[in-house]
C-alpha cells in the first residue's frame, strides 16, 4: 500500500465519513505526518507577506457581558436526535458565572496584529498545508495531483500546500481584501494562543450555547425555533439569517445569502443579545475536550467538559452547512477535531471571566 493511500485511509478514519457524518471533522496533526513526507512539520521564518496588511487603527474588540445563571445545554427531546455520535443528548444542567464574550468571530485584521506582535506561526504554516474547499481552487490546482490531494469519501476537501490563515486558498490567494472576514485555518492551539495574548480565553461549550441561545434553554436556532433560513422584515422584505449553504451540497451553491465562502463579520443579523455569526459563517473552537457523554454538572461555576480528551469541540456550523448534509448550525449541535486541526471553514471567538467589583 502506498504512503499516500495509507495517509488517506487515516484521513478517512479521522473524518468519520459515513451516512451519519457530514465529513466536517478535520485531521489531527499526529496523522498529518503519515501523509506524504513532504507535508511533515517545517519551521520557517516569519512571512514577509504579512507586512502588506495595512496597519489598521487599533480598535477595542467588542464584548458582551452576560449574567450567566442556571441553564441547560444540549437537546431536550430524545426524538430530536439527528447525529447520535455527537452527544447532543441527554441535556446537562449547568450553572454559569457571569462572563463576557466577543460580539464577533476573530477577524483576519485582529489575527494579523497578533502575528505582528508575536511572530506567531500557526500549525498550518508549520506543517505546510491545510484543508480547502475545492470550489475555491484554481482550475489547474483541481486537475494537478501534485499540487493537492483530495480526501476519500469527502472529495470536496483538498489538501492544499501553502494554505494557511493569510493565504486561505493557497499561494495564489490572500486576506488583503478580506480583513474583516473571520480568520480561518487556525487550530485550537492557535486560537488558544491568540486568546491568551489578548488577555482572554476560549469560551466553554456551555457559555457558547448560553450566548447563542440568548440565555434561553433548549432554543433550536440563534434566531428562534423557525427553521426557515430567510426572515421577513415588517415591510415584507426577505433577508438571510445566516451564512449557510443554499442549493445542493456539494455540487451547487446558489449563494442566495450573498456569499459563497466566508462573509465579513456583522453581515447577518445578530441574536437578541447582539452577538453575530453564532450560526454559520465559520465553525468556532470552544474550550472543551469532546465527549459523547455530557455529565450533569449542576452546581459547577463554569462547565468545562471532560478534563482530558483527544479532540476539541467546535460549534455553530459554517458556510458549508446545509440541512440535508450538515444539519449542525443548530445551537446544540457539535463536532470535534484534534486540537491541531485546521481548515478553511474553522475559526473562533474569545471570552473572559467577569471579576467581582
Amino acid at each position: 500500500i502506498s504512503v499516500v493511500t495509507l495517509g488517506f485511509l487515516l484521513l478517512l478514519h479521522t473524518l468519520w465519513v459515513s451516512s451519519e457524518s457530514c465529513g466536517c471533522k478535520t485531521i489531527s496533526q499526529e496523522q498529518k505526518t503519515s501523509i506524504p513526507e513532504t507535508t511533515a512539520c517545517q519551521e520557517s521564518a516569519p512571512d514577509e507577506k504579512h507586512s502588506k496588511i495595512p496597519d489598521l487603527p487599533k480598535q477595542r474588540t467588542e464584548m458582551k457581558q452576560l449574567k450567566g445563571g442556571v441553564t441547560y445545554i444540549g437537546i431536550k427531546d430524545k426524538k430530536s436526535i439527528i447525529y447520535p455520535e455527537d452527544g447532543e443528548y441527554p441535556p446537562a444542567q449547568v450553572k454559569l458565572n457571569p462572563f463576557s464574550i466577543d460580539v464577533t468571530e476573530v477577524t483576519n485584521a485582529q489575527f494579523a496584529r497578533f502575528v505582528r506582535a508575536t511572530n506567531y506561526q500557526t500549525e498550518a504554516e508549520k506543517y505546510g498545508w491545510s484543508f480547502v474547499f475545492i470550489d475555491f481552487l484554481e482550475e489547474d490546482m483541481k486537475k494537478d495531483p501534485k499540487k493537492n490531494q483530495y480526501v476519500l469519501g469527502a472529495e470536496w476537501w483538498a489538501q492544499v500546500h501553502g494554505a494557511y490563515w493569510y493565504q486561505p486558498e493557497g499561494p495564489f490567494s490572500s486576506v488583503l481584501s478580506r480583513l474583516h472576514h473571520p480568520v480561518v485555518h487556525v487550530s485550537w492551539n492557535d486560537a488558544n494562543a491568540f486568546c491568551k495574548w489578548a488577555g482572554k480565553r476560549l469560551p466553554t461549550e456551555a457559555e457558547w450555547e448560553y450566548a447563542a441561545a440568548s440565555g434561553k434553554s433548549f432554543r433550536r436556532f440563534t434566531w428562534g425555533e423557525d427553521e426557515e433560513l430567510f426572515g421577513k422584515t415588517s415591510q415584507g422584505q426577505t433577508f438571510p439569517r445566516a451564512n449557510l449553504w443554499q442549493g445542493r451540497f456539494p455540487s451547487e451553491n446558489t449563494g442566495e445569502d450573498g456569499h459563497l465562502g466566508t462573509a465579513p463579520v456583522k453581515t447577518y443579523p445578530p441574536n437578541e443579545l447582539g452577538l453575530y455569526d453564532l450560526s454559520g459563517n465559520v465553525w468556532e473552537w470552544v474550550q472543551d475536550w469532546f465527549s459523547r457523554n455530557r455529565p450533569n454538572s449542576k452546581g459547577l461555576a463554569r462547565r468545562e467538559g471532560p478534563s482530558l480528551g483527544v479532540s476539541k469541540v467546535q460549534k455553530g456550523g459554517s458556510y458549508m452547512c446545509h440541512h440535508t448534509y450538515c444539519y449542525r448550525y443548530r445551537i446544540a449541535a457539535r463536532i470535534n477535531s484534534g486540537p491541531d486541526s485546521s481548515s478553511g471553514n474553522l475559526g473562533f471567538r474569545c471570552a473572559r471571566d467577569v471579576l467581582d467589583g
